[in-house]
């Protein structure tokens, strides 16, 4: 069975993140961050962004090698929180750096509505065969 690569997981559709493109090499979204996000001190958790990172990029990363028989899973993930948001529209673009047979480098942009980056992470991600193959 090959999974269905156009809509996230339960867990990342949680956030809200909404994928609008995905394929091999690009993966776009957006996601509206708002008070269900928020930290007890009223800015958006770095979880979410967390987690909006991993999904694009095991997305996209899966999308390259589902051909093969294979799906990519996370074995690293650097998210870098560069300005704090309270509520919004994120733009997300993730695009490969590097894809090889066993490893995939993922870097993955979270935009402001000003066009300011919001966060920005790299996940590393590790092709392995899919669940019955």
């Amino acid at each position: 069975m090959t999974p269905d690569l156009t809509a996230a997981s339960a867990f990342v559709a949680a956030t809200g993140f909404e994928l609008a493109e995905v394929t091999g090499t690009r993966v776009t979204g957006h996601v509206e961050v708002g008070p269900e996000h928020h930290t007890p001190w009223g800015v958006v958790h770095g979880g979410v962004y967390c987690t909006i990172v991993e999904g694009a990029a095991s997305v996209g990363a899966s999308a390259a090698v589902v051909e093969r028989g294979q799906f990519a899973v996370g074995v690293n993930n650097s998210t870098d929180f560069l300005r704090p948001m309270t509520a919004g529209r994120l733009d997300v673009l993730a695009e490969p750096v590097q894809q090889g047979k066993t490893l995939q480098l993922w870097l993955v942009t979270l935009t402001r509505e000003d066009g300011k980056i919001a966060a920005r992470g790299q996940v590393r991600l590790q092709n392995v065969p899919l669940p019955g193959s």
